[in-house]
């Protein structure tokens, strides 16, 4: 199926949290629109040279914050791009305010259950493990973390599959860069 055109100056920022699946969703809606797809954990692991866990096991907490805001910092240079980004490094300081700037923020969600059922699946028996089940919803909490605030925008997954969501995705940015089009 064509859409409209999908170019703008905006960037579409995927983020919030729908289960263990959702950087390979956020990768589809960039091919599916054909633009440049860019990862902000990824752009963080390349800066560091290392693993963001590791760097801040090695330089804290505040110098991990700063090498983010250098990340966001780069990123609000993209134009028409998918962008990957966890909830929490949007909220963290002014991230959210120079995000919304240049992107249109949507963040995935779904039902807790649903989420469950996805996190069931992908982790197999590790599920089971307190510890393992206790880690997944903590990492959900911080991607939610960005929920409710101004200028992000909600898109539920519940029901849908990754297909789905794709195609989804995909329509809704079609339907915004003909709105920007009218706003510029």
């Amino acid at each position: 199926m064509s859409l409209l055109p999908t170019t703008t100056d905006y960037n579409l920022v995927l983020t919030g949290s729908i289960g263990p699946n959702q950087l390979i969703v956020a990768r589809h809606v960039a091919a599916r629109l054909n633009l440049p797809f860019v990862d902000a954990d990824q752009e963080i692991e390349r800066h560091a040279e290392m693993l963001p866990s590791q760097f801040k096991d090695l330089f804290g907490e505040a110098r991990l914050r700063a090498l983010e805001s250098e990340v966001v910092r780069d990123l609000t240079l993209h134009r028409s791009t998918v962008i990957h980004m966890n909830g929490q490094m949007i909220a963290y300081g002014d991230h959210l305010a120079r995000m919304r700037e240049c992107s249109y923020i949507l963040c995935l969600v779904a039902a807790l259950d649903a989420v469950l059922a996805r996190l069931h699946v992908a982790l197999g028996a590790r599920y089971h493990n307190p510890t393992e089940r206790a880690y997944a919803l903590g990492m959900l909490k911080r991607a939610w973390s960005i929920r409710g605030k101004q200028g992000v925008h909600e898109f539920d997954t519940t029901d849908m599959t990754e297909a789905d969501m794709v195609n989804r995705i995909a329509e809704l940015w079609a339907q915004r860069v003909i709105e920007f089009t009218r706003l510029g």
